[in-house]
């Protein structure tokens, strides 16, 4: 059974003074005991001294016939027992016992009293007495003679005298302890609770901090060690409360920075099980919620990035490494490792991706090598034209105006595929800032038409215009929306042959407005279309160098477009003819 600390405190209370009473009891009941055997010893002894001047008128040397008829008429009046003893210890007389039973009794010569009597002292015994079957107070005086003790005098009360007053103060004393218990109960109880008040208050202030109310505060007024415990545990309070606000604002800070960095953050314990992932990481790598406690080689599989962390975990520094990750797609990051310094040990890791970074690279590296590429091709021929020229400028000038037509040819290709590539250099540099306006669509078709219209003559190409009423304004750059149509019907005129049609059509869906350039000409491969809008890629290249393209027209159409808020797309049917489509805003 628990006990509150107010049933403790009255329990230890009335413990301590029942134990206290008891004590005092015991102390005390032997002192009265002693005062009232000293009284009543007192008390026959003076009776016993009005006896013997009492029997010395009778005269020490009387005989024993003498003797019981004076004890006997002595013990009526004195209310005693007296008896009369021989040096040599016979009883000579007594008053409780008939003169025939005389010679019957026992010696008394070596009874305490007597024999203290003998010594001419003043004896005094309390001992059961075999004759009346009671206990008995004996007192005993020597009545003396001029040879010395001729006989002992004495007398003897039952002790009931002396129990009834031991009993008296028995009831006396436990009544005054049960009163005395009953009033120490009655205060112990008061003490206690407002002892126990004090200290309920205290504990309900400390549950309610426990459970996170660091708010709350005991407040007592008292100067004892109680009101100093809760002084003290309001102070802890506020200490506490404190301590918890900074650092749960450092808690809060720490996680918002996780949370809001770009790069993935790994914490690994000593054991070097996930402790902590920040929210990139796990989009990063498509991670659950249930990693953590888990080792990174269960979760995340990668032997290259595990190398990494035993790595640093082995040699207790920093370790660094790239891996790639194969999830819905594969992804490169460059990791770095490095122990926790202090306890608990562990490591923090870094996961930067750099696969943007790596395809950037790439596209560089194939950027540089395609206008390597390119610009050989025309310089080749420009140079070989130029001293095959010199060598028959003087023998063959028909011949020497042809190769000089090569070069101004292939001077003109490199001229436009230099200025494509500044063009595109521009607009991916985000120096292109198209200017929006509400364009009438027809006119800039119509103008583009006649730009190209000798061309497409010379091939007997079919210009057609179907701009729609519901789709004859779009939102976009005029001069962007100029090159974007020059570029595609002039490739249509170029590659798809003699006797075709080239028709711009535009229709309105949704919020946007749509410009196809449709051809009926042989088509592209399906192989060709994803990449077609590639740098430098050609569905056919021989033919297309043939034609003086550079590779970049439908790259510089895509960035153009998306730079208006648009998109480009293309579908085409080996056979039947391409559609190239591309979107504008509607006003």
């Amino acid at each position: 059974m628990r006990l509150d600390i107010r049933t403790k405190l009255v329990l230890v209370s009335v413990g301590l003074i029942a134990v206290s009473i008891l004590i005092l009891e015991g102390v005390v009941r032997r002192e009265i005991e002693s005062e009232i055997v000293d009284s009543v010893r007192a008390d026959l002894l003076e009776r016993l001294a009005l006896i013997g001047r009492d029997a010395e008128r009778l005269g020490p040397g009387s005989s024993g016939a003498a003797w019981d008829p004076w004890t006997d008429d002595a013990g009526q009046h004195a209310h005693l027992r007296v008896t009369v003893i021989r040096p040599d210890g016979t009883v000579v007389g007594d008053s409780e016992v008939a003169e025939a039973a005389l010679p019957g009794l026992e010696n008394h010569r070596d009874r305490p009293e007597i024999a203290a009597a003998l010594r001419g002292q003043n004896g005094f015994a309390i001992r059961w007495s075999d004759t009346l079957r009671r206990r008995m107070v004996y007192v005993a005086i020597p009545l003396q003679a001029a040879a010395g003790v001729a006989a002992v005098i004495r007398v003897a009360e039952p002790l009931d005298r002396l129990e009834n007053a031991i009993a008296r103060f028995h009831r006396t004393l436990v009544f005054a302890a049960g009163l005395a218990l009953s009033v120490a109960i009655a205060m112990s109880v008061v003490a206690a609770r407002l002892m126990s008040s004090a200290l309920r208050d205290i504990t309900l202030a400390a549950r309610r901090m426990s459970a996170g109310d660091l708010g709350v505060r005991v407040r007592l007024g008292s100067s004892d060690e109680i009101g100093e415990l809760g002084r003290s545990l309001d102070g802890l309070a506020e200490n506490l409360s404190q301590t918890l606000a900074t650092l749960r604002g450092e808690r809060d800070l720490f996680g918002r920075m996780l949370e809001s960095m770009q790069e993935g953050v790994l914490v690994l314990d000593r054991h070097l099980r996930i402790l902590l992932i920040n929210r990139a990481l796990r989009e990063m790598l498509l991670l659950g919620g249930d990693v953590v406690g888990r080792l990174p080689i269960e979760a995340i599989r990668n032997t290259e990035l595990q190398s990494v962390l035993d790595n640093a975990a082995s040699t207790g520094t920093s370790a660094s490494g790239e891996v790639e990750i194969v999830g819905l797609g594969a992804r490169r990051f460059m990791v770095h490792a490095a122990p926790l310094g202090g306890e608990p040990r562990g490591l923090v890791v870094v996961f930067v991706d750099v696969t943007e970074i790596r395809k950037l690279e790439s596209m560089r590296k194939d950027f540089v090598a395609n206008v390597s590429h390119e610009l050989r091709t025309p310089i080749t021929a420009v140079r070989s034209a130029a001293e095959t020229a010199r060598r028959t400028i003087q023998k063959d000038p028909d011949a020497a105006v042809r190769f000089v037509d090569m070069i101004e040819r292939n001077a003109l290709r490199l001229h436009e595929l230099v200025e494509d590539l500044l063009e595109l250099s521009r607009i991916e540099s985000k120096q292109f800032r198209p200017q929006t306006d509400t364009l009438e669509i027809a006119p800039i078709v119509e103008h583009v038409f006649a730009l190209l219209r000798d061309a497409a003559e010379k091939r007997k190409v079919r210009l057609i215009m179907a701009v729609a009423p519901e789709a004859a304004t779009g939102v976009g750059d005029k001069r962007a929306v100029e090159q974007i149509l020059t570029n595609l019907i002039e490739n249509a005129v170029k590659y798809c042959g003699e006797g075709v049609a080239v028709t711009v059509r535009t229709a309105r869906r949704d919020e946007m407005v749509r410009v196809s350039v449709e051809d009926t000409g042989p088509g592209i491969d399906p192989k060709h279309l994803p990449r077609l809008f590639e740098r430098f890629y050609r569905a056919d290249k021989g033919r297309s160098r043939d034609m003086g393209g550079t590779g970049l027209g439908l790259s510089i159409v895509k960035h153009l477009v998306e730079a208006m808020g648009g998109t480009v797309s293309v579908d085409s049917t080996q056979g039947k003819g391409s559609i190239f489509t591309f979107t504008l805003p509607a006003p």
